[in-house]
C-alpha cells in the first residue's frame, strides 16, 4: 500500500544517451528546457569555459545581459515600473535583432545620460551664478550706500561702525595713501555652509589677517560637481596684492568652493544677470525636451524588458547545456547523457520529434537508454504546496540515495504533532491558525511579492504552520489550556467535595469552595473525564506534580513509538533493496533491544495507567531489573510472572549486541572468500549481497547492509570496524534518544508555566486592582508577552526541537541522506536574478 504513495520513494530514472543533429541542436535544447524532465551531465569536465565549443555564444549572452542590467537600472532610476510580456515577444524576436536593439539603446540612453549630465552641471553653475550676482550686488550696495552716507556727515563726529558693510578704511582718518596701493582685489563665489568656519580660518592664518571676507547663506543648492542639493553660502573675499590672490585661489580649490567672474560696475553686473537669467530660460526648456526624450525611450525599454530578459536568460542556459555534450565531427552530431524520470520518457520523446520537425532537420534526434554502470542517479521527488515544505525539511537534513524511503511521509503528521505537543495551547493554536490562514489565502498576491528572508521562509511553510496550529489546538484541548485557563469541553469535572468521613458528595459544587467548607476534593468513581485533562486539577496543590508525571511518561511513550517507527522504515529498505542480511542482523536485534528495555518499560507505564491502586515505582523497577534480576520486591510488584519476564528481556538484550555487531562481518568475509576461491571478484555490500545485478547498480548504497566501502577488494578490519561504529552508536543511542524525547515534556511544562505567569501575574494582577487605566496597561503588556515570548519565541524554539527530534532520534534508525538532488535544466527553474546580479 505505502508503494503506492508518490512520496514514499523517488522516481525512477534512466541513465539516457541523445544524438542531436549539429543543425537541430539548439532548438531540440529549448524544446528540452519547455519539458524539463532531463538532468544533462558534463561531459567535458576536463575543459575549461573558455574551451567548450559555445563559449562565444555564452559570452555573447553575458554581454547581452550587461546591457539588460544597465537598462534595467536606468528604467528603476526613471521610476517606471516593468511591464509584462510585450507583443514584440510574440514576434519571437531573434538574437541578432536583439542584440541590435540592445546596442542602439545603450549607446541612445548612455548619450542621453552624459548629455543631460553636462546640462545638469551647467544649469547649477548659472543658477550658482545667478545667486552669486544677487548676493554680492547686495554687499557692494550696501557699501556704497554706507559709504555716501558717511561723506554727507563727514564734519559730525561718531562712534566707530559695527556695520560689516562699512568702508575698510575709517573716514576720519586722514591718511594720504596712494589711489593704486589702496585698490582692493576680491574674490567671490559659493562653498557648504559646514566648510565656512574652516574656510574663514584658513584664509585669515594665511593672509595674516591682510584680509575680509563678506559671506551670506543661500541654502539649498544644487551642486555642479555631484547635482546633489547641498547647503551653501555665498562668499566675497576682500585681499590686497597678487601673492595673497594666489593663496586664496589655491584655498578655494583645497576646500572645494565655486569661483565665478564678479565685475565690479553695477551696469555689468545687471547686464550679465539678464543674461545669466536668460540661459538659465534656454537651458530648462533643453532639460524638458531632454527629460521627456528619455522617459519616452525608456518607457518603450520597460514594456519590452521582462521579455527580452527572458529570451537572453533562455538562450544563456541553452548554450550552457550545449557546451555540456561531446561534438562528434564526423557525424556531426552532438552526444548528451542526460537523466530522465521512467515514466517522463514518452513526453520527452514527444519533445524531441516535434523540435526535429520545428528545425526541419533530415535526421531525428536519437535516445537510447545506457547502462548506468554503478552509477547513483539523481533523487526526484514530486511534490505539491502543500508537501514541498515537508521535503524541505528532510532535505535540509541530507539529500535522500536512489529509492530510498522517504521519511517526509511521516513528517507530514509526525513534525506538527510533536510541535503540539511542546505548544498545546488552545488560545496559542487559534492565534496561529490565524496567522496561517492569512498566508494560505493570500498566497497568491504573497507570491508575486519580493518577500525578505524571514517572511519568504514563514511563507514557503504555510501548511506547515496551519498544521502545527490544528494540533497545537488539538492537543492544547488535551492538556485543557486556553491562554493558561481551563476549559470544560467535557463537560464538569468528574471530582466531587466530600466533607469528613461521609460517603456521598454533600460539598459545595464549586471545588474551589471545598476547603473552606472543611472538606477534602475526591473522584467518586465511575466514568472519568470524556475528554483530556480534568479542570479539577487547575489551581489545586498536587496540579504541578500530575501534570509532570503525565507529560513526562508520555514524552516517554511517544518517543519510543517515533524510534520503532524508525526502525521499522530500514525494514522497507531492506526488503526493496533485498538486504536480507542487514535485515536479521540489525533489524531484528535492534527491535530486540530497544523495546526489551523502553518497549518494556512503555508497557510497565500503560499497565500502571490501567490498573486500579497500583503505586509500583517504575523507577525502582527498572533499577531492579539490572542490579537485582529475578528478584520483584513489594514497591515494584506490578503483575505474575514479572520476574522471569524481566530476565528473559535482560537476556535478550545482552545477546542483540554481539548479534548486532559479530555476525554480519563474518558472514560477509565469508562471502568474499567463497568469491575469490571461485575466482570471481567480489563486490562488497552491492550486486553480491543483494542477489541481482540490475536493482543494485542504481541502488548501490541503499540499505544500512550497504556502504561499507567501495567497489573493490574486501577488507574485513574496515568492515569490522564501521559495524562496531554502527553497534556502539545504536545501543548509546536508544538511551539518549529516549532521554532526549523528555524535552517533550521539558519544553510543555516551560510553555504552560510561562503562559501562567502571564495570565494571573499580569493580566488578573491587573484585573484584581480595579483601575481602568492599569486594567489596560497590564492587558496590553499581556498581549505583548503573549505575542513576542510565546508566539515567537516559544514556537521557533518548539520548531527547533522537534527538528532535532526528526533529524537525529528519528532518521538516524534508517536514513542515510547521502544522494544527490534531481536538476533538470527546465526554463521554469532558472535563476530571476541572473542578470540583475552584480
Amino acid at each position: 500500500m505505502l508503494g503506492n504513495i508518490d512520496l514514499w520513494r523517488s522516481e525512477e530514472m534512466q541513465l539516457v544517451q541523445l544524438m542531436i543533429p549539429s543543425e537541430a541542436a539548439h532548438d531540440t535544447v529549448a524544446a528540452l528546457g519547455e519539458v524539463g524532465l532531463l538532468q544533462f551531465k558534463d561531459l567535458n569536465t576536463e575543459k575549461s569555459a573558455f574551451q567548450r565549443t559555445y563559449a562565444n555564444q555564452v559570452k555573447r549572452c553575458d554581454e547581452m545581459a550587461r546591457k539588460l542590467r544597465f537598462l534595467t537600472e536606468q528604467v528603476h532610476k526613471a521610476h517606471l515600473s516593468v511591464g509584462g510580456r510585450s507583443p514584440l515577444w510574440e514576434k519571437t524576436v531573434t538574437m541578432d535583432e536583439l542584440e541590435t536593439k540592445l546596442e542602439e539603446l545603450e549607446r541612445e540612453v548612455t548619450e542621453l545620460n552624459s548629455n543631460n549630465d553636462r546640462l545638469q552641471r551647467t544649469h547649477a553653475e548659472l543658477s550658482e551664478l545667478a545667486i552669486l550676482l544677487e548676493r554680492a550686488g547686495q554687499f557692494f550696495d550696501n557699501a556704497r550706500a554706507v559709504a555716501s552716507r558717511d561723506a554727507v556727515n563727514t564734519n559730525v563726529p561718531h562712534a566707530p561702525s559695527q556695520d560689516f558693510g562699512a568702508p575698510l578704511l575709517d573716514s576720519d582718518r586722514e591718511t594720504t595713501v596712494d589711489a593704486k596701493l589702496a585698490r582692493l582685489g576680491f574674490v567671490a563665489g559659493l562653498i557648504h555652509q559646514e566648510k565656512l568656519v574652516s574656510f574663514e580660518r584658513l584664509l585669515f592664518r594665511a593672509t595674516r589677517g591682510n584680509m575680509f571676507l563678506r559671506q551670506a547663506q543661500v541654502g539649498k543648492v544644487q551642486d555642479p560637481a555631484t547635482t546633489e542639493m547641498q547647503e551653501k553660502s555665498v562668499f566675497v573675499v576682500f585681499f590686497a596684492g597678487e601673492r595673497a590672490r594666489t593663496k586664496i585661489m589655491k584655498i578655494c580649490e583645497a576646500f572645494g568652493a565655486n569661483r565665478y567672474p564678479f565685475p565690479e560696475e553695477v551696469s555689468r553686473q545687471r547686464q550679465m544677470h539678464s543674461e545669466v537669467t536668460a540661459r538659465l530660460h534656454e537651458l530648462h526648456t533643453t532639460l524638458d525636451a531632454g527629460d521627456m526624450h528619455r522617459q519616452n525611450v525608456l518607457t518603450g525599454v520597460a514594456q519590452n524588458l521582462e521579455s527580452w530578459t527572458l529570451l537572453v536568460r533562455k538562450e544563456k542556459a541553452i548554450y550552457h547545456t550545449l557546451n555540456k555534450m561531446n561534438m562528434d565531427f564526423t557525424r556531426k552530431v552532438l552526444v548528451a547523457e542526460a537523466w530522465v524520470p521512467s515514466n517522463a520518457r514518452a513526453r520527452v520523446s514527444e519533445a524531441l520529434r516535434q523540435a526535429a520537425e520545428h528545425s526541419h532537420t533530415q535526421v531525428n534526434t536519437v535516445l537510447q537508454p545506457l547502462a548506468m554502470q554503478h552509477q547513483q542517479p539523481p533523487t526526484y521527488f514530486r511534490t505539491n504546496k502543500f508537501t514541498e515544505c515537508f521535503q524541505t525539511i528532510v532535505d535540509a537534513y541530507g539529500i535522500a540515495n536512489y529509492r530510498e524511503v522517504n521519511p517526509a511521509v511521516f513528517t507530514i503528521m509526525t513534525f506538527p504533532f510533536l510541535f503540539a505537543v511542546m505548544f498545546g495551547d488552545f488560545g496559542h493554536g487559534v492565534l496561529m491558525l490565524l496567522f496561517a490562514l492569512f498566508l494560505v489565502l493570500n498566497e497568491r498576491s504573497l507570491g508575486k511579492t519580493q518577500l525578505d528572508d524571514m517572511s519568504s521562509m514563514a511563507f514557503g511553510g504555510r501548511y506547515c504552520i496551519l498544521l502545527m496550529a490544528f494540533f497545537s489546538m488539538y492537543v492544547g484541548a488535551l492538556y485543557n489550556e486556553f491562554f493558561a485557563m481551563p476549559m470544560t469541553l467535557g463537560g464538569d469535572t468528574k471530582f466531587r467535595c466530600y466533607i469528613g468521613s461521609e460517603t456521598s458528595p454533600t460539598g459545595p459544587t464549586d471545588l474551589r469552595d471545598c476547603s473552606h467548607a472543611g472538606g477534602h476534593i475526591k473522584f467518586p468513581g465511575g466514568e472519568p473525564y470524556p475528554f483530556g485533562v480534568d479542570p479539577a486539577w487547575r489551581g489545586s496543590k498536587t496540579e504541578l506534580p500530575y501534570l509532570n508525571s503525565v507529560k513526562m511518561k508520555m514524552s516517554i511513550l511517544l518517543g519510543v513509538l517515533h524510534m520503532n517507527l524508525g526502525i521499522i522504515m530500514s525494514l522497507f529498505n531492506n526488503s526493496y533493496f533485498r538486504d536480507y542480511l542487514s535485515t536479521w542482523c540489525e533489524f531484528v536485534p535492534q527491535m530486540i533491544f530497544l523495546n526489551g528495555l523502553f518497549g518494556y518499560l512503555c508497557f510497565l507505564i500503560v499497565f500502571k495507567w490501567v490498573t486500579p491502586n497500583c503505586f509500583a515505582d517504575l523507577y525502582h523497577v527498572l533499577i531492579a531489573m539490572f542490579l537485582d534480576p529475578g528478584t520483584v520486591d513489594k514497591t515494584g510488584f506490578l503483575f505474575t510472572g514479572q520476574a522471569g519476564l524481566q530476565v528473559l528481556l535482560l537476556l535478550l538484550c545482552l545477546v542483540a549486541v554481539p548479534w548486532m555487531l559479530l555476525p554480519k562481518p563474518l558472514i560477509l568475509k565469508s562471502r568474499a572468500d567463497k568469491a575469490k576461491k571461485a575466482g570471481g571478484e567480489y563486490h562488497r555490500m552491492g550486486e553480491d549481497e543483494e542477489g541481482h545485478a540490475a536493482a543494485s547498480t542504481s541502488q548501490g548504497d541503499g540499505g544500512h547492509g550497504q556502504g561499507h566501502g567501495e567497489h573493490g577488494e574486501f577488507e574485513f578490519g574496515e568492515v569490522m570496524v564501521h559495524q562496531m561504529i554502527h553497534t556502539i552508536e545504536f545501543v548509546l543511542g536508544a538511551v539518549s534518544n529516549t532521554a532526549s524525547y523528555l524535552r517533550l515534556w521539558a519544553l510543555s511544562l516551560a510553555h504552560s508555566q510561562l503562559s501562567g505567569v502571564f495570565y494571573e501575574r499580569v493580566l488578573m494582577g491587573a484585573m484584581q486592582s480595579n483601575n481602568t487605566a492599569a486594567i489596560f496597561i497590564g492587558f496590553f503588556v499581556w498581549a505583548l508577552a503573549t505575542l513576542g515570548v510565546l508566539m515567537v519565541m516559544e514556537s521557533l524554539s518548539a520548531f527547533l526541537h522537534a527538528l532535532r527530534l526528526h533529524w537525529v532520534e528519528f532518521q538516524n534508525k534508517f536514513y542515510r541522506g547521502t544522494g544527490h538532488k534531481f536538476t533538470p535544466f527546465s526554463f521554469a527553474e532558472l535563476p530571476k536574478d541572473d542578470l540583475v546580479a552584480q
